[in-house]
C-alpha cells in the first residue's frame, strides 16, 4: 500500500506536467495564454541567475516572517489565557468569529487610507490573516488537557506552575504547531494578495508586473515559487512536530 501511495504521489505531478506539455505543444491555446514547460523552466533559470526571483522571494519572505512572528507573540499568551479561562472565551467568541470570517484582503483599502502602501499595511494584513487561526488552535490546546492528568499532578504535589509546564504545555504542543502551520499558510496567501494590490516588490508584485507586460511564463514562475516555498516551510514544521512528539515520548 505504501509503495502504491508513493508511486501515485510521484505520478500525479508528473502526469500534470506531461498534460501541460501536451496541451501547450498542440497549440490548443497560444503561448500567450499557456507557455510550454520548457519556456517556463528557462525563464525561471534566467530569473534565478540575474537575482530577480531571489530578490522578490526574500522581500516576501521577510514580510511574512515579520508579520507572522508579531502575530504569534500576540496570539500565544492570549491563547493561553483564553484556553485556561473558559468564561473569557465564551464572552469573546462572537467577536473572534466575526473577525475570523472577515477576509484580511477586504481591509486593504482602509489600511491603505490609514497607513499608505508601505510595509505597515502589509504587516497588518499578515497579522490579521494568521492571528485568529493560531489563537483558536492555541486556546484549544490549552483547554483540552485531560483533567485526570492534572489530578495526577496535584496528587504528586505539583504546584500550579509545575502542572502548567509539565502537563498542560506539553499536551498543547501539537495544537500550537498546527495553529502555526495554518497561520503561516494564511500569511502567504495574504501577503501575495496584498502585493498584488499595492507593492513595488515581492512575489505578488512580480506576478502582477509580469501580467501587465504580457509575460505568462514569468507569472507561472512566480506561482511555482510560491508553492515550492510553501511546501518547504510546511515540511520544516512537520519535522519540528515529529521531533517534539519524540521528545514527549
Amino acid at each position: 500500500m505504501k509503495i502504491k501511495c508513493r508511486f501515485l504521489r510521484l505520478f500525479i505531478p508528473l502526469f500534470i506536467l506531461l498534460l501541460w506539455f501536451a496541451i501547450s505543444s498542440t497549440n490548443i491555446w497560444s503561448s500567450y495564454i499557456l507557455p510550454t514547460p520548457v519556456k517556463v523552466f528557462s525563464t525561471g533559470i534566467i530569473l534565478i541567475k540575474n537575482g530577480t526571483l531571489v530578490q522578490h522571494i526574500l522581500v516576501s519572505l521577510i514580510r511574512v516572517l515579520l508579520g507572522f512572528a508579531i502575530s504569534f507573540f500576540i496570539a500565544f499568551p492570549m491563547g493561553i489565557f483564553i484556553g485556561l479561562k473558559p468564561n473569557v472565551r465564551y464572552v469573546l467568541n462572537p467577536l473572534f468569529e466575526f473577525f475570523r470570517h472577515v477576509p484580511p484582503l477586504a481591509l486593504i483599502p482602509m489600511l491603505i487610507l490609514w497607513f499608505g502602501i508601505g510595509e505597515i499595511s502589509k504587516a497588518i494584513v499578515i497579522i490579521l490573516a494568521s492571528f485568529f487561526p493560531m489563537l483558536l488552535n492555541i486556546a484549544n490546546g490549552f483547554s483540552n488537557c485531560d483533567p485526570k492528568l492534572i489530578e495526577v499532578g496535584m496528587s504528586f504535589g505539583f504546584s500550579k506552575s509545575k502542572i502548567f509546564y509539565k502537563i498542560i504545555l506539553p499536551n498543547a504542543i501539537n495544537d500550537i504547531i498546527i495553529g502555526m502551520r495554518i497561520g503561516l499558510g494564511y500569511s502567504w496567501r495574504a501577503i501575495i494578495g496584498a502585493e498584488l494590490i499595492a507593492a513595488s516588490s515581492g512575489i505578488g508584485y512580480l506576478i502582477l508586473d509580469s501580467q501587465s507586460l504580457s509575460r505568462p511564463d514569468k507569472v507561472i514562475v512566480g506561482i511555482l515559487a510560491i508553492g515550492i516555498l510553501g511546501i518547504a516551510i510546511d515540511s520544516l514544521f512537520r519535522i519540528l512536530t515529529k521531533k517534539l512528539e519524540k521528545g514527549k515520548c
